[in-house]
């Protein structure tokens, strides 16, 4: 019997400025509440909510969970495999 595998996840790729927002994060809850949010959109893309914008450049999603406190900016490639998250507030 061939093994079972979980959801495929999407790949995760921080912008110039995310990655910026990330090195200045020096809390470990503030790191766990990040991670936590990574995972969710990795593993279903459309989490988010389509913030308004015209067509000329990808679908802009905002990823907002109240409880940890932590708001995802990104964007979803064309076949769902990567997810570059532009902004980082937690």
């Amino acid at each position: 019997m061939a093994p079972q595998h979980g959801p495929r996840r999407a790949r995760i790729v921080l912008s110039d400025s995310a990655a910026k927002q990330l090195d200045a994060i020096t809390s470990e809850a503030e790191l766990h509440a990040l991670d936590r949010a990574l995972v969710v959109v990795s593993v279903e893309p459309e989490a988010g909510e389509p913030l308004p914008g015209d067509a000329s450049g990808p679908q802009l999603r905002q990823y907002t969970d109240d409880v940890e406190r932590v708001r995802l900016l990104y964007w979803v490639s064309a076949l769902h495999t990567v997810v570059v998250v532009a902004y980082i507030e937690v």
